[in-house]
């Protein structure tokens, strides 16, 4: 397999998984995104924990969608991720959604 063939398939692959995204997202009310991976969820719970000195993250999600290309199966029964980088978890709104869809409110 050349180079270009390579890139040509990851590029097709991204493109999939956007698609995916697309069509899942509405499904979802949180967006949790940390140093590894993008996960859509509708329940999560986050700890803070602190041993000698050290802060780190542990999340847990049930039933969720992750953003990985590389994966078969992206819908997750269980997720559960220890982290020391930075969480981040946004609530989705009506807009977020409307623009994932593709629908921006602007008339052409």
């Amino acid at each position: 397999m050349s180079a270009e063939d390579l890139e040509k398939y990851e590029t097709e692959m991204e493109l999939k998984l956007y698609r995916e995204y697309r069509d899942v997202v509405g499904l979802f009310k949180y967006v949790i995104e940390t140093e590894r991976r993008f996960y859509l969820t509708n329940d999560y719970e986050m700890q803070v924990h602190s041993v000698q000195g050290e802060v780190f993250f542990e999340v847990s999600m049930a039933d969720a969608w992750v953003w990985d290309m590389y994966r078969p199966a992206r819908f997750v029964k269980q997720v559960r991720v220890l982290t020391f980088k930075d969480v981040n978890i946004e609530e989705l709104s009506k807009n977020d959604l409307d623009l994932a869809s593709g629908e921006t409110g602007f008339s052409t």
